[in-house]
């Protein structure tokens, strides 16, 4: 199983520089995948948790694909109904040839209704766009895989429709931050879909006992506990998202940096 990062691309401490260190830090660790978020106007209702400075995405991750040499790259998640599904095609083979097939490509329905009107796309139509947004896309990538090579697609959501979404477009589901006991109970039907959850990461001191508790979250025995439980659900890979919606987080990326090296330290060590 491959471990991943979710790298803030937003918030007041987020410059270029703080990037590049986040590139580094990330691939240095031994990590195998580096993700950014995806928002094209910052409305207050975005502004809450995500903030101005806003990388957007693919720019960004082209940037980084020239820093990085062996990090996979991609997007938790590309809001799909923003942007023309052929234009969304393009930009993503051109990124993955670009960083030599490091891309993967996530996307979701999106829930953020001003910038949804910002856009003047309709948001009670944003689950039958992605539908149909991504009917294309799938088949527009399939169609230059010869030429471009493969581009895994990831289904962000933890609903159900996102699930079927996921099953309909053979693609991996993307849950986000979600507690164990919600993922094994969606991962029991008949044929469930390839499965690469994004859960949350925050390290403590002492045990978390609640029982709604996140997965990711608690000591560093309770996080590799989880990650161990993941593997044997069939998790292809657990993406870390060490973001608690907090904007000065950002102003502290250091403390993220210090847990993913608590975790991939021990994670790659043998019991």
């Amino acid at each position: 199983m491959q471990l991943g990062v979710n790298v803030p691309n937003y918030g007041p401490g987020t410059d270029p520089g703080v990037l590049r260190e986040w590139a580094r830090t990330v691939e240095g660790l031994g990590f195998d995948l580096l993700m950014v978020s995806d928002h094209v106007t910052i409305t207050p209702d975005v502004a809450v948790r995500y903030p101005e400075p806003f990388y957007e995405a693919f720019t960004t991750l082209s940037w980084l694909a020239g820093i990085t040499s062996r990090v996979r790259l991609g997007t938790t998640v590309l809001v799909l109904p923003y942007r023309h599904p052929l234009l969304a095609a393009r930009m993503a083979t051109t990124l993955s040839r670009l960083s030599g097939g490091r891309f993967v490509l996530g996307v979701g329905a999106g829930g953020a209704r001003q910038e949804f009107e910002a856009l003047g796309v309709p948001f009670e139509a944003r689950g039958r766009l992605t539908d149909d947004y991504l009917g294309t896309l799938r088949k527009t990538l399939r169609e230059t895989e010869d030429r471009t090579g493969p581009v895994p697609i990831w289904v962000g959501g933890n609903s159900e429709a996102a699930i079927r979404r996921a099953i309909r477009f053979d693609a991996a589901w993307h849950p986000l931050r979600s507690t164990l006991h919600s993922l094994r109970s969606a991962l029991t039907r008949p044929s469930p879909p390839a499965f690469a959850p994004r859960i949350a990461l925050r390290l403590t001191s002492t045990p978390v006992d609640d029982p709604g508790r996140l997965a990711g979250t608690g000591t560093i025995e309770q996080i590799l506990d989880d990650l161990e439980q993941l593997r044997r659900l069939g998790a292809d890979t657990v993406l870390l998202d060490p973001y608690h919606g907090d904007p000065e987080e950002t102003r502290r990326p250091h403390e993220a940096w210090r847990t993913l090296t608590a975790v991939t330290t021990h994670w790659r060590t043998p019991s």
